[in-house]
């Protein structure tokens, strides 16, 4: 289940670092050994890194898993959230290239199995709140044999066997302490067996609403009202589960509009012999299983998978899907015709509503290099207007994807900044053209990828539409043509 990353510029030098979140001793839950250390890449330009955790002060304790990203007070610093079990820890950015434990300080509680978190303004009073997801109730102490006695064969235990949990919302009270609002907000009456968390505004009303996947219970869609509490809609909205009725082993999330009708879709994934549920947002508050339509049910139905992520990865102004290929059984070959270490797979966003699996063409080691592959991110960490792909995977080498497609498609890569408050453009919805993204601080699994927008196939004299958390709508020229353009929030 570990293997969260996290892309984001630490250093504000304006490249992508990668933070990796490692796991710790059993049953002590203790980071035992350098081995087990949580590891900040800084990047040199090139294509090259360096290890700066030990320097940078953030290798952790405990058994972590995901990690997010955001600049939560402010001043310019992106910081940083890492979710683990029984122990969540909350950085904070000194501006130095260090950072500073400050999670006792901020109220931040470790008392839960958390998986994932995300950062956003859920009341749009300028400062970024925390949305933590837990997964279930386990202690070290729980010994239950599940599998096969007689063949002598131990397999990890269903997830029914455990009791679920709800989540936890941390709103930001300006002061350096954040305020548990769950019960206030509706969340905690919520229980589930959360996995991973998305934002956007799928009704349009302003508010960022929530996707939560359940690992085998339905999902959870939580309507943001005003600012003030969410109601869950996931089985009205028609994304709780897939038009069979059945919940699934929901991994990662994924909430963007890939078809460009301006209006935020979810792509979720899970095992074999589940499918990757991909899920169309009609308006008025409804989606559509749009699974078998776009063709990602026959593409998926033998593949187990984690993180996916959109991303316009040839540049033609179509957000293609990118998924982390890996079962979580790993003796499921033992007992059915699935694989346990798999490649990671993409596939091309055809513009007509369907899917393409390019997996095969995407490069032999791409196609061949079959892992454990838990958490993702995508950044451009090269520099040239095509967007990579960072993964994990578990016991085995992280994984640098770069993408070397030949395109020449003019592009721009739109980066927000608030002001005073929301410094990150946390929320912001940005539009070019029929492209529509929103800023945000979580995507795929346990993950988190902060950075520019990147708009490709856009035409010469394109404008940019900027719909900050604030309600300014913002309009202005591209000006950074095949480059990163910041545009900041009017006063």
């Amino acid at each position: 289940m570990p293997g969260g990353v996290a892309v984001f510029d630490y250093n504000n030098d304006g490249l992508p670092d990668i933070f990796f979140t490692n796991g710790a001793s059993s049953p002590s839950l203790r980071k035992e050994s350098p081995h087990d250390h949580n590891r900040l890449y800084r990047n040199d330009g090139g294509l090259r890194f360096t290890d700066v955790t030990e320097k940078a002060g953030i290798a952790g304790a405990g058994y972590a898993m995901g990690a997010t990203a955001a600049d939560y007070d402010n001043d310019g610093n992106v910081d940083l959230f890492v979710a683990g079990v029984f122990r969540n820890i909350l950085y904070r950015n000194r501006g130095d290239g260090t950072f500073e434990d400050v999670t006792a300080k901020a109220g931040i509680r470790s008392d839960y199995w958390a998986v994932a978190a995300g950062w956003f303004d859920f009341d749009k009073d300028g400062l970024l709140d925390l949305f933590v997801v837990n997964y279930m109730k386990w202690t070290p102490l729980f010994n239950l044999y599940c599998g096969d006695p007689a063949r002598g064969l131990r397999f990890y235990c269903h997830p029914d066997v455990f009791e679920g949990l709800a989540n936890t919302l941390y709103r930001n009270r300006g002061d350096g302490v954040f305020e548990d609002v769950s019960e206030r907000t509706g969340l905690s009456r919520r229980v589930g067996r959360g996995m991973s968390v998305a934002f956007n505004d799928y009704d349009g009303d302003g508010f960022l609403d929530v996707v939560v996947t359940n690992d085998k219970l339905p999902n959870f869609l939580f309507h943001n009202v005003q600012g003030k509490r969410f109601e869950e809609t996931g089985l009205t909205a028609g994304v709780a589960l897939l038009d069979s009725g059945k919940p699934i082993s929901s991994m990662g999330v994924d909430f963007a509009d890939y078809d460009n009708d301006g209006r935020p879709d979810i792509s979720i994934v899970a095992l074999a012999n589940e499918t990757f549920p991909l899920f169309h947002n009609e308006g008025a508050g409804m989606f559509r299983d749009t699974t078998y339509s776009s063709g990602l049910a026959q593409a998926t139905a033998r593949r187990s998978g984690y993180c996916p992520v959109f991303a316009d990865f040839n540049n033609d102004g179509a957000k293609d899907l990118f998924v982390s290929g890996g079962h979580v059984n790993d003796r499921i070959a033992e007992t059915e015709p699935s694989r346990y270490k798999e490649p990671n797979m993409l596939f091309l966003n055809l513009g007509n509503g369907r899917f393409r699996d390019v997996s095969a063409s995407a490069g032999e080691a791409f196609a061949q290099t079959a892992r454990a592959h838990r958490g993702c991110a995508v950044a451009d960490f090269d520099g040239d207007g095509l967007p990579d792909v960072v993964v994990t995977a578990l016991g085995e080498p992280a994984e640098l994807w770069r993408n070397a497609t030949q395109v020449t498609a003019r592009y721009v890569d739109v980066l927000p900044r608030g002001t005073k408050s929301n410094r990150d453009g946390i929320g912001a919805i940005v539009r070019i053209g029929v492209q529509r993204q929103i800023r945000t601080s979580a995507s795929g699994y346990a993950s988190s990828s902060l950075q520019p927008l990147h708009f490709a196939g856009i035409a010469a004299n394109g404008q940019i539409e900027i719909r900050w958390p604030s309600g300014k709508l913002q309009r202005v020229p591209v000006s950074r043509p095949n480059g990163v353009q910041v545009v900041i929030e009017p006063e």
